[in-house]
């Protein structure tokens, strides 16, 4: 029986697992894409403490070597379920298979809500972003649009508007749905510029770099490009949670409500990272949860004896 399953690759499940390894554990890692994470995304990552610049791939890679060397086991799979018998679980993956351990971690993090264009994919990371704090300084000086109109759009925009040439905010619904005083503040920018009622229908590239993107009225108007260097896309995340629902509650936006401790309802379950009901989501504070998630675990599994 392995100590600790942890579900989830990216740095809050594998930050978990290093902690857990380094107390004696033995550790499990179930992945189903790829280790790393949405960091994987960002072809420059320049706010992990201690390193100037990396890649996301590079620090997934390096992180990934490190959590091996360690002795944890890595698996590409999904995990279905978990089953709770008491000092057991049993975690179900879609190869069939089925792992029992004494305690879980769930790192499942968040996806961002794409736009659903041709050829959107290909760009992240290569001229659309989803975060100012990560990427905005590659767009220093240069020409960016935003799509979005919630606080987290907002907030996006007012640290692009202090980096960039221009931020041009397209909001698809007729008015912006963010909190007013985040509306002031952007809005009172003389490099800021919104367009509501637009609706973001093809993404043009030339060499392979995103040129403009084409936007229609929502109220059948005429299709304009709008040039820009890059594309922010907020308009949303997915937590995908709802497969431990059971055993972990979740609010009402589907993350798992579950505050700085990272426990749960059922003993020796743990989440850390994005999935996390948080109000910051970034690379450091992902860490942070799978140290405390990893901690809080083996100190459960030191308890049952």
């Amino acid at each position: 029986m392995t100590d600790i399953i942890v579900i989830g690759g990216g740095p809050a499940g594998m930050t978990a697992a290093l902690y857990a390894l380094r107390n004696g554990k033995s550790v499990l890692v179930l992945e189903k894409h790829g280790f790393g994470g949405q960091i994987t995304y960002s072809p420059k990552v320049e706010n992990w403490p201690g390193t100037a610049q990396m890649s996301g791939n590079e620090y997934a890679d390096a992180f990934v070597e490190q959590i091996l060397a360690q002795g944890a086991e890595v698996d590409l799979a999904e995990a279905l379920k978990v089953e709770d018998h008491g000092d057991r679980k049993t975690v179900y993956t879609d190869d069939g298979r089925q792992h029992d351990t004494k305690a879980v971690v769930i790192a499942t993090g968040v996806k961002h809500r794409m736009l659903g264009l041709p050829g959107e994919n290909e760009l992240v990371g290569e001229g659309i972003s989803f975060c100012a704090v990560c990427d905005g300084d590659f767009y220093s000086g240069q020409t960016v649009c935003v799509a979005g109109g919630g606080n987290s759009a907002l907030q996006e925009a007012i640290l692009l508007a202090g980096k960039c040439e221009k931020v041009i905010m397209l909001q698809d619904l007729p008015e912006f749905t963010g909190e007013k005083k985040l509306q002031d503040i952007l809005f009172s920018r003389p490099n800021v510029e919104k367009r509501t009622g637009v609706k973001i229908t093809a993404l043009n590239t030339e060499g392979g770099a995103l040129r403009s993107v084409t936007v229609e009225p929502q109220d059948g108007g005429a299709p304009e490009n709008v040039a820009c260097d890059g594309l922010f896309v907020a308009i949303g995340l997915i937590p995908e949670n709802g497969a431990f629902e059971k055993l972990a509650d979740l609010n009402k936006w589907g993350y798992f409500d579950s505050g700085e401790t990272c426990d749960t309802k059922t003993p020796g379950v743990f989440v850390a990272g994005d999935c996390r009901s948080k109000t910051i989501r970034q690379l450091t504070t992902a860490a942070a949860d799978g140290a405390v998630a990893a901690l809080a675990a083996c100190r459960y599994i030191d308890s049952l004896g």
